[in-house]
């Protein structure tokens, strides 16, 4: 959630290369989507603005900077000292509050502006607290969408900013559901028949990005059973590449680059690392593809524009209820941490600066405050 905060503050507000509705769809479609949210809102963004070649450099931009950190740990793991890692880490904690804070301010005044849809974001905010499963945000969208389908006054919204991801042609968003779906049932029939470790390494990746829904930290099971059992990563080995994955910033799906990397079957190192990553991101390049260019005409609909209304102000609450758990009760520790965040939050908010030297100045100040 706070990468998506982020989004929003350099797309939305200082590039304007979305509205503030169009982003909201993005978001929420990308919450419909298995995988993770954060990443397929990146590549979303970088297929409108730059068709596949933009969804790739988009990708690179956003996932390589803690790929490369999560692969030169599986090389470096025994020469890091966990208790400094942690301080830092502690200091990116709180700046995340003031991001997820900014974004849900901004986002609340848009597309919550009313008495109705404020509410919807208040029931989805409390559901998502009362419900804590992967599944809850599928529901809490498709129980806003019918609400706003039938309460919310029906209007026809811009589509010119999601539209230029369907200047290609239908067929292309159905192949690349099709081979979606070919991939998902053909390579683990074809990796056990073929027995290669390469092959094998790719279908139990893939998979997990194909099936996972929630993101984040919900991939870790899935991710434990497809690695561990097999023997291909040590339990300890595993261990130390979460705690190192909590460290680094980028999405959490990097880990996977780790653990190609620290595998004991060749291929690993950076070339396993970098194999790994691009099969558990595939099908998220993939979806977003695919439904993308659908999701934009839906916009078009003054039905379906009410129904999306709806649902972005549920993003709305589920973005609420993400800076409460774990973004606040995760950074928020005593009341020097909550003076660091909101010091962070007046400096993005008020005096509008950069997100990234908020991101330097605050975790120095908690560093040094520690």
């Amino acid at each position: 959630m706070a990468h998506i905060g982020y989004f929003r503050n350099e797309f939305v507000s200082r590039r304007r290369w979305l509205g503030e509705e169009a982003f909201a769809d993005v978001v929420a479609l990308c919450q419909f989507l298995p995988g993770p949210a954060s990443s397929q809102v990146g590549i979303a963004i970088g297929l409108i603005r730059g068709g596949a070649w933009g969804a790739v450099a988009a990708w690179l931009g956003f996932t390589m900077p803690s790929a490369f950190l999560m692969i030169g740990f599986a090389y470096a793991e025994r020469l890091l000292d966990p208790a400094a890692a942690a301080v830092w880490f502690h200091g990116l904690l709180i700046v995340a509050v003031a991001v997820v804070a900014q974004a849900v301010w901004g986002m609340a005044q848009s597309l919550a502006p009313d008495r109705e849809r404020a509410s919807l974001a208040v029931l989805a905010a409390i559901a998502m607290l009362a419900f804590p499963a992967g599944w809850t945000p599928l529901a809490i969208l498709a129980v806003a969408a019918i609400v706003g389908r039938w309460l919310l006054p029906a209007r026809t919204r811009d589509a010119t900013a999601i539209v230029r991801a369907s200047f290609w042609p239908r067929g292309v968003a159905q192949g690349a559901a099709a081979v979606f779906a070919l991939l998902l049932f053909l390579l683990p029939p074809a990796a056990r028949l073929s027995g290669l470790y390469p092959l094998e390494l790719v279908d139990s990746f893939y998979r997990v990005g194909a099936l996972v829904f929630g993101g984040g930290h919900v991939v870790l099971p899935m991710l434990q059973a497809e690695v561990v059992p097999r023997g291909w990563v040590s339990s300890e080995d595993f261990l130390a590449g979460y705690g190192a994955a909590q460290a680094v910033p980028g999405p959490l799906f990097s880990f996977a680059a780790y653990l190609g990397a620290v595998s004991k079957l060749v291929p690993n190192g950076w070339i396993g690392g970098l194999i790994a990553l691009v099969a558990i991101y595939l099908p998220s390049f993939l979806m977003v593809a695919a439904a993308l260019p659908y999701w934009a005409e839906l916009r078009r609909d003054a039905k379906a524009s009410a129904a999306l209304a709806g649902i972005n102000a549920a993003v709305v609450g589920i973005l609420l209820a993400a800076l409460y758990t774990p973004v606040w009760t995760s950074a928020i520790q005593a009341p020097k941490d909550f003076l660091v965040a909101l010091l962070a939050f007046g400096a993005l908010q008020f005096w509008r600066a950069p997100a990234w030297s908020v991101v330097v100045a605050t975790t120095l100040l908690a560093r040094a405050i520690a």
